[in-house]
């Protein structure tokens, strides 16, 4: 093992707190204990010391899409902005592209650059700031475009908390919403992330049945993980558990700590920390970039 690949990260710098293109107030910054420090926001040198801290190597950073812009309080991370962090520190990030549902074909384009033009290696999709679950038709689309595309897709799922009083958004993806998707479209590589909290026993149950659902364990301590989960993420499920942050919900630094002191078996903190995400993503170190570079280089 190398370095350990963090598969949920956002902007999180002092430009989008400005904006307000963080989705979370002062009291939900109180409430996981962010450091008064860094409730600024981090610059991206600042986070990448963090990420050197931790002993992680790579991070995909989310152009998040959060809402039908039509609608009060919505924003979307331009993808240029997470695509130009990207292309100067390549080694260090991925891209992965937000989606929104409501954009129509508008959305599927939108999607097909960031892959091809920007290097994007991902999709990202909030259902809870869309009010549309992940079984809804608006989505069925972007799946279709992710399977032609070859890239996963990632989603919230399980209980949506209150991340801004001044936006209670509502709870719509329970954990079973994604077994019509993978019945439908078996071929999509579906990443149930946020551990499906308070559904974690159904987030388990959708990974075992589906062979191409997995489990993103981030958004929580991992001292907080639920016993069953860690139970799976270290036997017959270390194939289907990818580590993550959330930042700037965990601190990566805290993150790593906990994990080890779960004491997973070797082989599959190996599998939970790295090997799973080079399977799923086209990051530097697996066999997908290098097949990337190379249809680049045919072009």
């Amino acid at each position: 093992m190398v370095g350990i690949i963090d598969i949920v990260c956002n902007l999180y710098t002092p430009l989008e707190v400005k904006l307000g293109q963080t989705g979370i107030d002062d009291h939900f910054k109180k409430q996981v204990r962010m450091e008064p420090r860094m409730r600024r926001g981090t610059t991206i040198p600042e986070y990448l010391k963090m990420m050197d801290e931790a002993g992680i190597e790579h991070s995909l950073l989310i152009a998040a899409r959060c809402g039908d812009m039509r609608v009060q309080g919505s924003f979307h991370i331009p993808y240029e902005r997470v695509a130009q962090i990207c292309k100067k520190y390549p080694d260090r990030f991925s891209g992965l592209a937000g989606v929104d549902p409501t954009l129509g074909m508008q959305q599927l384009r939108e999607l097909e650059f960031a892959v091809k033009e920007l290097g994007f290696v991902g999709a990202h999709y909030y259902p809870h700031w869309f009010d549309l679950p992940p079984d809804h038709p608006y989505v069925f689309p972007i799946y279709a475009k992710c399977i032609e595309l070859n890239v996963s897709i990632m989603m919230q799922v399980g209980h949506n908390l209150i991340y801004s009083r001044s936006r209670r958004l509502p709870s719509v993806a329970k954990p079973i919403t994604l077994d019509r998707v993978a019945i439908l479209y078996p071929e999509l590589r579906l990443l149930g992330i946020h551990l499906g909290v308070p559904w974690t026993d159904e987030m388990i149950s959708m990974a075992w049945k589906h062979e191409h659902i997995y489990i993103g364990g981030d958004a929580y301590a991992p001292k907080h993980w639920p016993k069953q989960m860690v139970h799976y993420a270290n036997t017959y499920g270390s194939h289907k558990f990818l580590f993550g942050t959330d930042w700037p919900v965990i601190d990566p630094i805290r993150a790593v700590k906990e994990v080890e002191d779960l004491n997973f078996r070797p082989d599959s903190y190996r599998k939970i920390m790295r090997d799973n995400a080079l399977g799923i993503f086209a990051i530097p170190g697996s066999s997908m970039y290098n097949k990337r570079l190379t249809k680049r280089r045919k072009r």
